[in-house]
């Protein structure tokens, strides 16, 4: 059990040096990690460090606004080009910057489905009209969780705040990118659920959260400064 604790140990060291020097080296420090954990702690630990630096180099790009700048200049986009679709390689950026997203126990209870099909836009948008999927967006992602999907133990209750939090990082991704895009909720109305479960076949043990419509800006509506100092308390309320 020492040995494991020590190896594991210069392994975090050893990608958390890396990750200075780049993303290059990050990866190739993940592999190493692998190699030297994967006989010891078994197949589930050496996946996941496998996956260190890989899923980074493919999400960011250099041409990308540093993060607070993305969060502070990110708006919500309500009309689109309909002329521009978003490319596949794009999409898949967007949804591996929000698995990206933490989550409770690690349990990953979100689902996403991609829709790009017209009779299914033009269904949803007529179905959920405060989506502004109708204003012209070629793509919509819907953000999905587990309800119970038969997983044991605990942290499939929070779907909602780990699916919350996934949004959040594909709202800001495909900002980051040029994209528009805006939050619309599904969850917990059901007269939306039960239209989304519809079109899109969602099993009853999943549940939508959000409808998020994206696609190239028509619109560039004014950032807002939402600060407000007199909604911070200090050490109490």
């Amino acid at each position: 059990m020492k040995r494991l604790i020590a190896i594991m140990c210069v392994a975090a060291l050893s990608i958390a040096a890396a990750m200075i020097s780049g993303c290059d080296k990050v990866e190739d420090a993940g592999r190493k990690a692998v190699r030297k954990t994967g006989d010891l702690v078994g197949k589930g630990v050496a996946e996941f460090a496998s996956g260190v630096g890989e899923g980074v180099r493919d999400v960011t790009d250099g041409s990308l606004p540093d993060v607070m700048t993305a969060i502070a200049t990110r708006k919500s986009v309500r009309k689109f080009d309909p002329s521009r679709t978003v490319d596949a390689a794009l999409v898949e950026k967007l949804l591996r910057a929000a698995m990206a997203a933490p989550t409770a126990m690690d349990r990953r209870t979100w689902e996403f489905i991609v829709v790009r099909d017209e009779a299914k836009l033009k269904a949803l948008g007529e179905a959920l009209p405060y989506s502004r999927i109708s204003n012209g967006a070629r793509l919509a992602i819907c953000v999905c969780g587990t309800l119970d999907n038969g997983l044991p133990g605990r942290g499939k209750e929070y779907w909602v705040q780990d699916c919350a939090a996934a949004a959040e990082n594909l709202l800001l991704a495909a900002h980051g990118h040029g994209l528009g895009a805006v939050w619309t909720g599904v969850w917990p109305g059901e007269d939306r659920i039960a239209a989304a479960r519809q079109i899109l076949g969602i099993p009853e043990e999943y549940a939508p959260l959000c409808m998020i419509p994206i696609g190239y800006p028509a619109e560039n509506p004014a950032v807002k400064d939402k600060w407000n100092p007199a909604k911070v308390h200090y050490d109490r309320w």
